[in-house]
């Protein structure tokens, strides 16, 4: 079903058949699902980026440091 329809389902909810409304609960859920996973995999890649981050200025800091 495309967004439209699922957009005029939703305005009439009272009046729109089960069937469109079990359409529209499941296009929502994958939504959800997708979305919920892509948050999951960037806080996973922006962990180990500030992971990396922190290696890479320990390092630096402690060249630094020793050459003054």
């Amino acid at each position: 079903m495309e967004i439209e329809k699922f957009k005029s389902i939703i305005g009439d909810i009272e009046n729109s058949p089960n069937k469109d409304l079990t359409s529209v609960m499941d296009f929502i859920n994958e939504d959800f699902v997708k979305t919920k996973n892509s948050i999951i995999n960037l806080t996973h890649y922006l962990d180990n980026l500030e992971i990396t981050y922190n290696k890479v200025l320990k390092e630096y800091q402690k060249r630094n440091n020793g050459n003054r």
